[in-house]
C-alpha cells in the first residue's frame, strides 16, 4: 500500500505559497528573507536536528591562525632511538584544526572521555558553564561535539576506530550524532562498563552503576583484533609442570561417542574405548607423535597434551564489569584529582583491540590515562605505539596534572615504575589573519614549520643530526661545510629549494636523506591573503 507523505505536502504547499508572493516583491532585503525561509523548509527533515551554536574559539579562526610553540623545558628524552610523543596544551577545537595538517588520515585510534554534560558545571561553553537551567543546553553540547568529531574522522585513517566514553545524559544524542558523521554502517558495537563506584546521585531511582563506550570505525576497512579475557593460572585442568620448560599443562581425551576403527600411535596400533572413536585423522596423529603433543596415561590411553600459556579464555563481550576476569581491576581506583577519571585497565583493554605499533590521539586528555595505558602497554607487549594528548590549561591542568603524570610515569617517580619513553609539550598560540610588513602572514607562518615536522615526524630536530633549511644560500653554506655534513643524518627543505647537482651528489655520497617540506602546512593560510 502506497503512503502519503502528509509533512511533505504541507511543506510543497508553503513553498508554492512563498512563491507566489516572491512574484509581486521587488525589495531586495525582503526577497533574500524569503528565501532564507525556503531555505529552512528544504533542510534536512530525519535524523538529529538542533539549534546550532557559534563557540567564541571557533569564532576566533575568522581572525587568528593556530599554531604551536615548543615549551622546550618540558621535553622529556629518554630513548634516544624512539619516536616522540606529544602533549598539546590549548583548546582542542584548535589544536585539531593543526593536528588535520600533520595527521590527516593517520591516526590508528581515538580515545575519549568528553564532558557528560550533566547539569553540574563539568561542560563549559563560551566561557561559561551550562548548568540544567540553560534550555539550549543539548544544542551547545552538540555543536560542539559535532565540529570536533567531524574533524576526528579526517584524521583517522580508513583502518582507524574511534571509542567514546558518554553516560545517559547525552548517550542518545551522541549515538545519532555519530551515525551521521560516521555513518550507521560504520557503528561497530556499545560497550557498557561497571564503574568503580556507585553514583551518589538522588535524582534517580536507581544508583546509577554503569556507563557507555561508543565504538565507530572509519570505514569497512577497519578491522578490530579479537580479545580474549585473562586465564587462571591455577587452572585444575593444567596440573602438570613440564620439567624442560617449567610450563603447566594438561592431557585431554580426543575420542567422542560413536564406535570407530583404530589408529597407529607411531609403531602401536589402539582401537578407541568401547562406543568411541578417535576424533584426529591418522595424519594428525602422525604430527601429534612427532612434536610430542600425544602423550600416554600410566593404563597407555593416548591424550592430547595442552599448554595452559596458549589458552585463550572467553572472548571479550560488550559488557565490562569488575568480576575479575573482564577487562575492569576492581583495584584500579589511582586518583589524579579527578572525579571522572577513567580505569587505567578499561584503556588497555581498548588498545588491546588494536596492533601495538600504532598512532593514539586523545582530545580530551584530563589527567592523561591514555598516555599511562599506551606506556604500559608498550611495556608489556614490546610495542611501539604512540600517542598524542590534548588538553586545555583550565585551573593549570595541562602542566600540573597531565604533563606531571606522565613525566613521573616517564622517569619512575614515586609510586611509578619507569616507563621509558619521549616526550614533546607543544603551546597552541596564534598569529593574525593579516598580511601587512609588521605582521608578514607567510613570514610568521615560516616560524612554526619547525614543530609542526616534529609532530608530523615524530621526531627532534637536533640541528645537527636533523636540520630544516628554508632558504637556499643558507642551504648551500651547509654543503660546503664538511664538519656539519658529516654529523647530519636528515635534512627537511622548502619546495620553494631547488637542489643543485652538486648538492645532490653531496647528499647521495653522505647518507642524507632530504625531505621536502610539505605545502600543505599553511597553503590555505597565505593563499587566503595573497
Amino acid at each position: 500500500m502506497k503512503t502519503i507523505n502528509l509533512s511533505k505536502l504541507k511543506r510543497e504547499k508553503m513553498l508554492n505559497t512563498i512563491n507566489e508572493i516572491k512574484k509581486s516583491i521587488t525589495d531586495e532585503n525582503t526577497l533574500n528573507n524569503l528565501s532564507l525561509i525556503e531555505n529552512e523548509l528544504t533542510k534536512k527533515k530525519f535524523g538529529l536536528i538542533w539549534e546550532e551554536h557559534e563557540e567564541r574559539v571557533d569564532k576566533e579562526l575568522e581572525t587568528k591562525i593556530p599554531t604551536f610553540k615548543e615549551i622546550v623545558s618540558k621535553e622529556i628524552m629518554s630513548v634516544s632511538t624512539d619516536k616522540f610523543n606529544f602533549l598539546l596544551e590549548g583548546d582542542n577545537l584548535h589544536s585539531l584544526y593543526l593536528l588535520k595538517k600533520t595527521h590527516k588520515n593517520k591516526i590508528d585510534l581515538i580515545i575519549i572521555d568528553p564532558p557528560y554534560n550533566t547539569g553540574c558545571k563539568e561542560f563549559m561553553y563560551n566561557d561559561s558553564y551550562v548548568d540544567v537551567e540553560d534550555g539550549f543546553r543539548h544544542s551547545k553540547w552538540l555543536s560542539f561535539m559535532s565540529k570536533r568529531l567531524e574533524m576526528a574522522k579526517e584524521l583517522l585513517k580508513d583502518t582507524g576506530f574511534i571509542y567514546i566514553n558518554i553516560d545517559q545524559n547525552e548517550f542518545s544524542q551522541l549515538k545519532l550524532l555519530c551515525d551521521e558523521i560516521f555513518g550507521e554502517t560504520n557503528y561497530v558495537n556499545e560497550i557498557i562498563w561497571q564503574k568503580l563506584s556507585a553514583s551518589k546521585s538522588q535524582s534517580s531511582y536507581f544508583s546509577n552503576l554503569h556507563e557507555k563506550i561508543l565504538v565507530y570505525r572509519k570505514s569497512s576497512k577497519a578491522r578490530i583484533k579479537k580479545v580474549y579475557s585473562d586465564v587462571d593460572i591455577n587452572d585444575k585442568n593444567y596440573p602438570y609442570i613440564e620439567k624442560e620448560t617449567g610450563r603447566r599443562y594438561g592431557s585431554f581425551d580426543f575420542t567422542q561417542n560413536g564406535q570407530g576403527e583404530g589408529k597407529y600411535f607411531g609403531d602401536l596400533f589402539l582401537e578407541p574405548p568401547k562406543g568411541k572413536h578417535w576424533i584426529w585423522t591418522q595424519d594428525r596423529i602422525n604430527e601429534g607423535m612427532k612434536n610430542n603433543t600425544i602423550i600416554f596415561t600410566k593404563n597407555g590411553l593416548p591424550r592430547v597434551k595442552r599448554y595452559l600459556d596458549n589458552k585463550k579464555g572467553k572472548l571479550i563481550g560488550d559488557l565490562w564489569i569488575n568480576n575479575g576476569v573482564n577487562p575492569l581491576s576492581a583495584n584500579d581506583k589511582e586518583r589524579i584529582g579527578f572525579d571522572t577519571q577513567k580505569p587505567l585497565s578499561m584503556i588497555k583493554r581498548i588498545l588491546d583491540t588494536m596492533d601495538n605499533d600504532i598512532t593514539v590521539l586523545d582530545f580530551f586528555a584530563g589527567s592523561g590515562t591514555t598516555a599511562v595505558g599506551v606506556l604500559e602497554k608498550n611495556i608489556e607487549d614490546k610495542g611501539h605505539r604512540n600517542f598524542i594528548l590534548c588538553t586545555n590549561n583550565e585551573n593549570n591542568i595541562c602542566e600540573k596534572i597531565t604533563y606531571q603524570r606522565i613525566k613521573n610515569v616517564i622517569n619512575g617517580y614515586g609510586k611509578y615504575k619507569s616507563l621509558k619513553s619521549n616526550l614533546k609539550y607543544y603551546k597552541c598560540t596564534y598569529i593574525p589573519r593579516i598580511n601587512t610588513e609588521k605582521e608578514n602572514i607567510h613570514r610568521n607562518l615560516l616560524k612554526n614549520i619547525k614543530n609542526l615536522i616534529q609532530l608530523e615526524n615524530g621526531i627532534k630536530i637536533d640541528d645537527k643530526k636533523i636540520k630544516v633549511y628554508l632558504d637556499e644560500e643558507k642551504l648551500d653554506e651547509f654543503a660546503s661545510n664538511k664538519e656539519e655534513i658529516d654529523s647530519c643524518d636528515k635534512l627537511y627543505i622548502s619546495s620553494d629549494i631547488l637542489l643543485t647537482e652538486r648538492e645532490e651528489k653531496i647528499f647521495k655520497d653522505n647518507n642524507i636523506k632530504v625531505y621536502i617540506i610539505p605545502e600543505y602546512y599553511f597553503d590555505d593560510e597565505i593563499m587566503e591573503v595573497m
